[in-house]
């Protein structure tokens, strides 16, 4: 006999554990199969006894209904498979799983009925009677360990029906609701909201209704027809317990998507999981895969499954925040949408009467490229800090030596000494010469400094890199500088020469300003702003008096994720310290 997958509630399921060898004995209900899906765990039992003598399935498969899961030989004696078989003559042939229930004789079903009532009167601490007995129910199989009461739903004298939702149950996985074993009258709840609760535990007591009575007493009624009645009676009792079952083992649609909603209302306080839950539906994945979702703040619905039947795993998740944080299409498909997510669509500016003449002009091709790189600023907590360096010394130094550098062709800007001293100090504080990694676990510290150097073009800002700064005299520096800041204005900037910073510098020279926050370069983890020079008062302490000194000002910009606002204060003070007296660099 071929005992099949039930009405799962979903599409399909995996095997989970299987419960049962070849050889071994069941009875008729025995869970046989632990089933998994994406809304909960559930055990599948069998719907006939007998020896198993085959199993179909092994642990990973993905099965659905009507899959068959185990063979196994009927272990009905012989008599009453005939007279099953005899009276089954009369009657429309059935399917092969009606014409395996229907060898159960009425005898049976009856042995069966008066040992679970027998099994129930043990349980109830009270004897039945026409109003009614208190019975205690324990929890059914919640598909974990344990859960939290996240509501309960009915009060101590309310009226229930078998089915209705009494308990709200909350875990990792899902938000479940708990029905009511039976109808009757709420006598006492025995958690409260916030318990943890476990598989078998007592939860409520319920006082039976005259139904429980009505109940049995139709089934006496039932016995007492007449014979030629019995096989029908027998295979509809057999339908209906097959049925009972299949509900009991798992969700049916309409609990499942009551729970989806459940689930959505619990998370809906933490996150803005309401933006994508209508196409929530549409997708195949965990409840698991769902909350990783929420927290990396992922529609779902735009990941792709790698599993079977496109199942969404942690690891789709992953490659998903991957790929958009690191290719050009990515970035421009949900680098500027993410920054465009929190903020509404633009007003109709046609009416010239409220927002008066307009006129379109198309961004530069630089400008749009930028644009998704810019975006990921929307992901990194950065904070900037404020110095100033006195330069007096260091200005004194570059204009002894800028006429010799003039001779042979060489700009020799405080930039190169800017540049000199910032690789030095990313030497002594490697953390801000790094990158944080995908998973937030681990940071990539650069063991060479790759320095880019933001110059302004006509078409935009453009980061062109001096490789290996912390190798490179400052003469060197100083030709290379001169020699990338041509390129980018001849628009003759290879590939090459715009990729693998892992710091940069951005320089307003002489433009004016103060100070200014410059955005961080992802994925790198800090970036330098330099803003023009002025003298200004600084008290001498040697000499108890104000001298006028040239006063540089530096923005550092960083990710608050890999550095804190002490090293971030310590490594600009560093770089002030050095550009104060470049000799240091020398030690």
């Amino acid at each position: 006999m071929d005992i099949k997958a039930p009405d799962l509630g979903v599409e399909s399921a995996e095997v989970s554990e299987i419960m049962v060898a070849v050889g071994d004995v069941i009875a008729k209900d025995d869970n046989i199969i632990l089933l998994e899906s994406d809304k909960a765990s559930f055990e599948v039992p069998s719907s006939a006894a007998g020896k198993v003598s085959k199993i179909s399935v092994e642990v990973g498969d993905q099965v659905s209904e009507g899959m068959v899961l185990i063979e196994v030989d009927s272990d009905v004696d012989s008599e009453a498979a005939d007279e099953s078989s005899d009276s089954s003559k009369n009657e429309p042939k059935p399917s092969k799983t009606d014409t395996e229930d229907s060898k159960y004789t009425e005898a049976e079903d009856a042995n069966n009925e008066q040992a679970q009532q027998t099994k129930d009167n043990a349980d109830s601490s009270k004897t039945q009677n026409n109003t009614g007995s208190a019975t205690t129910h324990a929890l059914p199989d919640l598909g974990v360990e344990e859960a939290q009461v996240a509501e309960i739903m009915v009060s101590v004298g309310d009226k229930v029906t078998a089915d209705d939702s009494i308990l709200l149950i909350e875990s990792d996985k899902a938000s479940v609701e708990v029905p009511a074993p039976e109808s009757g009258t709420i006598e006492k709840i025995l958690v409260k909201a916030g318990d943890m609760v476990a598989n078998g535990q007592d939860f409520i007591v319920i006082i039976g209704s005259n139904a429980d009575t009505s109940d049995s007493s139709a089934a006496d009624n039932k016995a007492s027809e007449s014979e030629d009645s019995k096989p029908q009676q027998s295979a509809d009792k057999s339908e209906q317990a097959t049925n009972e079952s299949k509900q009991a083992a798992s969700p049916s649609k309409d609990d499942a998507a009551t729970d989806s909603k459940a689930a959505a209302k619990s998370a809906s306080n933490k996150l803005t999981e309401a933006q994508v839950n209508e196409k929530l539906t549409e997708v195949y994945a965990g409840p698991a895969v769902r909350k990783l979702a929420r927290q990396l703040g992922v529609d779902i619905t735009q990941v792709s499954g790698s599993a079977i039947n496109d199942r969404v795993l942690k690891e789709d998740l992953f490659a998903h925040v991957k790929e958009s944080l690191t290719t050009q299409k990515s970035a421009i498909n949900s680098g500027s949408g993410a920054a465009r997510a929190s903020l509404p669509s633009l007003p109709d500016m046609s009416n010239v009467e409220i927002w008066g003449e307009t006129e379109i002009e198309d961004l530069s091709r630089l400008q749009k490229v930028s644009i998704p790189q810019l975006n990921y600023n929307t992901y990194l907590p950065q904070v900037t800090q404020f110095d100033l360096s006195d330069i007096t010394e260091t200005e004194k130094l570059r204009s002894e030596l800028k006429g010799g550098m003039k001779a042979e062709g060489i700009g020799f800007t405080i930039l190169a000494f800017i540049v000199k001293a910032t690789a030095y100090a990313l030497t002594q504080h490697p953390r801000f010469n790094s990158h944080l990694s995908d998973d937030n676990t681990q940071i990539i510290l650069r063991k060479t400094v790759n320095m880019g150097i933001a110059v302004a073009t006509d078409d935009g800002l453009i980061v062109p890199v001096i490789k290996d700064v912390q190798d490179k005299g400052l003469k060197q520096i100083a030709i290379e500088i001169g020699e990338l800041a041509g390129k980018a204005r001849d628009k003759k900037l290879s590939t090459k020469d715009l990729q693998g910073a892992s710091f940069t510098i951005s320089s307003q020279g002489n433009l004016g300003g103060t100070a200014f926050t410059p955005l961080v370069n992802w994925p790198q983890v800090g970036i330098l702003g330099v803003s023009e020079a002025s003298m200004q008062p600084r008290w001498n302490e040697s000499k108890q008096t104000f001298e006028p000194r040239l006063m540089l000002p530096l923005s550092l910009s960083y990710d608050h994720r890999v550095i804190n606002g002490a090293d971030a204060a310590v490594f600009t003070r560093y770089i002030t310290t050095l550009l104060a007296d470049p000799r240091r660099i020398l030690l």
